[in-house]
This record gives structure tokens, C-alpha cells and sequence, in this order.
């Protein structure tokens, strides 16, 4: 039987040809007609790596994301339009550390040859054993070891961004790579790149003080997959479960891990289960009522792979975190305090 991969490379393989087809269109194009400016182009692959970068460059960059808002970035299949931006691209910005796992296969079928900007670059990843490990120590009843090792995909957790502290190192990576591209406005970037980082510290630091006036052993968490490591990490929260027991959003859980998680909330106290917005909520729905707690869905569920819509509470990086904060400590019973100045507007 054919494994996934081949499949997919097969089917880039042919989406590069159609690029190719589109880039000879385009060459017998009138002059003018592609509408496109001065500056170098940039593709960004996730939603988040894409709000980062249109922070720091604004219009001194023709940026072009991959990912739409409520795409996930772990199964994802460009288009041949979307190729052939990547293959015109001077550099593609990147979450990186093993996220995009479709990546590799893109940039072979686009061509690209551009500067890769890494936004992971020295960030030390979350390993599985310490994510399964955080879910055991909230499980009093000590049920058997969990099987989701087997929905694990790569060396570490690549959700980094839900920690405000190591976005604020994804930004430093960014501009250090646009510093780079020629046509760059270097002076108006790392000005630009000083007031997102203020803004980023800001929410640090508010997000820290409200947490902080939650007991500790009353900051749990269950979410529809493992994307909140770092956020768990960074203010000291409880990792109860996941309706997916795995970094990946597209796995399934079994009934075993359903019926575990269950147990768990009851043992714990968990007040709620917490879907999110790229994701069907189904799931968190049915484990939330049968440990008859609430569920956080649709506008209220959590931004987590993607950003949202534009004109949603998650359509930037920073109303996203924002949204997530607020819900989380409602959840717990606790009214957030007012936003400072850096954040309001």
C-alpha cells in the first residue's frame, strides 16, 4: 500500500508543473499588470509567522501567506498559484521547528531559492515526554501509560508562539532575517520591531499578573490538542489532557484516551473544556458533557494553530493571545484586569 508521502509529493509534482505553466502566462503578460511593488517578496507560511512579519515590514515587503485563517499547518497542500509565489519569493519566513512538515516538498517543487528565515532559530523545543509527563501528574487515579506517543510528529512541540516571551524571540528572528533582504528600510524595521516587542512584553507581563491571582492548584487546562504547552510552561498552569492527545490536529482519539480524559477532569476539578477555532468542536463538546463541564466553542474557543477571520477577537497575534487569556481566566472565575496603555486601541 502507498504511504502518505509519495502521495503528496506526487501531487506537488504536479501542482509545480502548474506553476510552471502559470510563471510562463505571466512572463507574456503586459508590463504592469501583476499590480506588484518595489519592495522584496516574502512568503510566510503560518498565520502567526505572517502577522509577525506584516508587523515588522508593513508595505516595505510584498508578503504573500501560505496559510489562510482556521487552516491547520500540520496537513497542508499549497496551490499552484501558491507554489509559484513561493518560487518567486526572495525569502519565506517559517515557524519551523518541525511544524511545517509539508515544507520540504514545497520548496522543491516551487524552486524556491530564496533566504529561509526560521522563526525558531534557538528556541529550545518541548519534548513529548514532558508534555505526556504534565498530563500524568494530573491524573489521581494513575491510569496506564498514554498512547500518545503514537500521535507525537516530530523531535519536540512546535507550538512556541503561545509563550508571549518566545514570540518576542520569534520577532527578533524575523527582523533579523528581513535586516538581511536588499530594499529594506533597516532603521524603520528595527524601529518597528521595538514597539511590537513593547507590546509583546506588555502582554507578558499582564497575562503573568493575572494568572498569578489564580491559586496554583486551581490553573488547569484541558484544550482540543496539545498546542499550549509553552503557555502552560511560561505561567505555571496544570496540564489536565487534550481532547487529541497529540501536537498534531489532525490525529483521533481513541475511546481509551476519551474515557481517560474524562476521569481526569472529574478527578482534577476542571471547570471546562476548551475547543478551538481550527477545529471541529464535536469532540470537546461530547467529553465537556460527559464530565458535565463547560465547553468553550465556537466565538468563545481558543486561537490556536491559526489566527482567526479577519474582523475576529484572533485576527492578529496579540488579539488572539488576548482572547485566549481572557477565556482561560474566566474559566477559572477570575475578572482580568484592565489592559495597559501598550495593548489598548
Amino acid at each position: 500500500m502507498p504511504t502518505t508521502r509519495p502521495r503528496r509529493s506526487a501531487r506537488l509534482v504536479l501542482l509545480a508543473a502548474a506553476a510552471t505553466s502559470v510563471v510562463l502566462l505571466a512572463g507574456c503578460a503586459s508590463p504592469g499588470t501583476g499590480g506588484e511593488g518595489d519592495g522584496p517578496r516574502v512568503v510566510a507560511t503560518t498565520t502567526q509567522v505572517a502577522d509577525f512579519t506584516d508587523e515588522l515590514a508593513g508595505e516595505q515587503v510584498e508578503l504573500t501567506p501560505l496559510l489562510q485563517p482556521g487552516q491547520s499547518a500540520h496537513a497542508f497542500d499549497p496551490s499552484a498559484a501558491q507554489l509559484l509565489a513561493l518560487g518567486q519569493a526572495d525569502a519565506l519566513v517559517v515557524n519551523g521547528g518541525g511544524l511545517e512538515s509539508w515544507l520540504d516538498d514545497a520548496i522543491a517543487a516551487s524552486g524556491f531559492d530564496g533566504a529561509l528565515i526560521d522563526a525558531s532559530t534557538g528556541i529550545e523545543l518541548a519534548g513529548t515526554d514532558e508534555v505526556h509527563d504534565e498530563a500524568a501528574q494530573a491524573d489521581e487515579h494513575g491510569d496506564e501509560a498514554h498512547d500518545d506517543d503514537d500521535h507525537a510528529h516530530g523531535s519536540g512541540n512546535p507550538h512556541i508562539w503561545t509563550d508571549p516571551a518566545l514570540a518576542e524571540q520569534m520577532v527578533a528572528n524575523i527582523a533579523d532575517g528581513l535586516a538581511d533582504l536588499d530594499g529594506v528600510d533597516i532603521e524603520a524595521l528595527r524601529a518597528r520591531e521595538s514597539d511590537y516587542t513593547a507590546q509583546l512584553a506588555a502582554l507578558d507581563d499582564w497575562i503573568a499578573e493575572n494568572v498569578a491571582a489564580v491559586p496554583a492548584d486551581q490553573r488547569l487546562l484541558v484544550t482540543n490538542h496539545d498546542a499550549f504547552t509553552y503557555f502552560l510552561s511560561a505561567y505555571d498552569v496544570t496540564f489536565v489532557g487534550s481532547v487529541i492527545p497529540s501536537f498534531d490536529d489532525n490525529a483521533e482519539p481513541s475511546a481509551a484516551e476519551i474515557d481517560r480524559l474524562v476521569d481526569r477532569i472529574r478527578a482534577t476539578g476542571v471547570r471546562a473544556v476548551f475547543s478551538e477555532a481550527s477545529i471541529s468542536p464535536k469532540a470537546a463538546a461530547t467529553i465537556a458533557a460527559e464530565a458535565d463541564v463547560a465547553v468553550y466553542s465556537g466565538d468563545d474557543a481558543l486561537y490556536g494553530d491559526s489566527l482567526g477571520q479577519p474582523g475576529s477577537d484572533g485576527d492578529t497575534y496579540l488579539g488572539s493571545q488576548l482572547h485566549n487569556a481572557r477565556l482561560i481566566l474566566e474559566s477559572w472565575g477570575v475578572e482580568p484586569s484592565a489592559l495597559p496603555d501598550a495593548l489598548r486601541g
